[in-house]
């Protein structure tokens, strides 16, 4: 049985071969199910997906001089890749490993084989050695030097190209067999693969155009794995007041937000937020998100959002004054130059019924406080987030139950192995998660091709 050719990019990277899910001469079942006679035609490990872990797990087997193929739905590699870091691709944090361990809580000592196996000083150097500059920014956020994630893209494709991997694409898997040594993989398409390892990296469930849609899970379902439901995280939220919404596209660096769920703190951090049509974004709201999602149920969400966190009530009540008298004529509006975009500023005012044009001077003690008080805790009321679709990674997947931490291989079935956004393991923005699939995807390859 000889494979036939398949669908490779442009880029010179190998094509590769497949069979088709024909009926045997019995008619009674697919071919696939019998054993596989020529063992030439299996694979040392087959890895399903082409994102961030699967690229990485490849490259590492590879490097390792196993046989590998790439089972991609997509039409090329790492589509979610494209949109991180809002095109710019926020690759990885630059913070210490313990503090990986830390953001990824409850879920972080799992990670800790993962990240030190393969940190981000690690990632870094690959990158680099490849020839592509990278940056460190706000929060250690580090981003591609070209502020392009095609970048990123592009050293990985010719990483694999190098390490000799074969890809297939136009291949969404909808069922693994386990035989003997050796699993099948069967595609929608009618064609199938066989490999003696398997190594699960097809992504959560948004962005379901890149083709992180939950195949995963429902393979590993398919295994007896036992699911974390999938829910929205690092997700926008939803705010009641309209006010908000008409602000769409301003963004305030430096605020805390603060939220609470009757009356009870359920965080707070620092850092950028965005107004949006229909609420807030940014990376502070982002992180928040999952945690808030989950009080929702118990009752409505207040935030706050603290414009001038560096200073309390009463010094900037007192530095308002001291704006007015500096600047006798100002109109009110002006006197919040610096501590509000000009539009928002308006915007403030007259929700507090307040007069942009009033004269500052004019103000009443009762007014100045009314101001300090609203830029200290302006308050929005959440009703909830966009779509599970529309979430920058998502909660849920695989349980952490059935995943041995050291190598990443599956506790129910021996010889399958999962990485990246599939496992049930989240942390937050700032390049977080991608290095979690890089490190996870490197740690399972690396224990997949040792057991061969």
């Amino acid at each position: 049985m000889q494979p036939s050719r398949e669908h490779s990019e442009n880029h010179g990277l190998k094509s590769v071969g497949s069979h088709s899910l024909r009926q045997n001469s019995t008619g009674d079942k697919p071919a696939w199910v019998t054993a596989v006679k020529d063992k030439t035609l299996i694979y040392d490990i087959a890895v399903i997906g082409a994102g961030a872990a699967g690229c990485m797990a490849a490259i590492r087997a590879g490097h390792l001089g196993k046989k590998i193929i790439i089972l991609e739905r997509n039409d090329s590699i790492g589509k979610k890749i494209l949109l991180t870091g809002g095109g710019r691709c926020n690759l990885t944090n630059a913070a210490h490993i313990d503090t990986f361990i830390k953001k990824f809580k409850p879920t972080g000592e799992f990670l800790r084989s993962a990240f030190f196996m393969f940190s981000n000083e690690d990632l870094m150097e690959f990158f680099r050695s490849r020839g592509l500059g990278l940056k460190i920014e706000e929060r250690l956020r580090v981003v591609c030097a070209t502020d392009k994630a095609f970048s990123v893209i592009k050293v990985l494709r010719d990483s694999l190209k190098e390490a000799g991997i074969e890809i297939a694409y136009g291949k969404r898997i909808i069922s693994i067999k386990l035989h003997d040594d050796y699993f099948t993989l069967a595609a929608k398409d009618g064609s199938c693969f066989y490999a003696y390892k398997v190594i699960v990296a097809s992504g959560g469930a948004s962005y379901k155009e890149t083709g992180s849609s939950g195949d995963g899970a429902d393979l590993a379902r398919q295994l007896n794995h036992r699911i974390v439901p999938f829910t929205p995280a690092l997700v926008p939220l939803r705010a009641k007041e309209t006010w908000a919404h008409a602000l769409q596209g301003i963004s305030l660096k430096g605020v805390r937000v603060t939220f609470y769920c009757k009356n009870k703190l359920i965080g707070s951090d620092a850092g950028e937020i965005l107004f949006t049509h229909f609420g807030v974004s940014g990376p502070i709201v982002l992180d928040a998100s999952s945690d808030v999602l989950s009080h929702l149920k118990n009752g409505e969400i207040k935030m706050t959002i603290d414009c001038v966190p560096h200073l309390s009530i009463e010094e900037l009540e007192k530095s308002l004054k001291a704006r007015s008298l500096a600047k006798s004529n100002a109109q009110i509006k002006n006197i919040l130059q610096g501590l509000l975009p000009k539009t928002m500023a308006i915007s403030f005012l007259s929700l507090l019924s307040l007069t942009p044009a009033k004269p500052a001077n004019q103000l009443t003690k009762i007014e100045y406080r009314l101001i300090a008080a609203n830029l200290k805790a302006l308050p929005l009321t959440i009703t909830g987030a966009l779509a599970l679709n529309e979430g920058m990674v998502t909660a849920g997947g695989v349980s952490l139950k059935d995943i041995n931490p050291r190598t990443m291989e599956s506790k129910v079935v021996p010889g399958l192995y999962f990485s990246g956004e599939i496992i049930d393991c989240r942390g937050p923005s700032g390049g977080y998660n991608l290095q979690q699939a890089f490190s996870t995807g490197f740690l399972a390859a690396t224990n997949a091709s040792q057991s061969l």
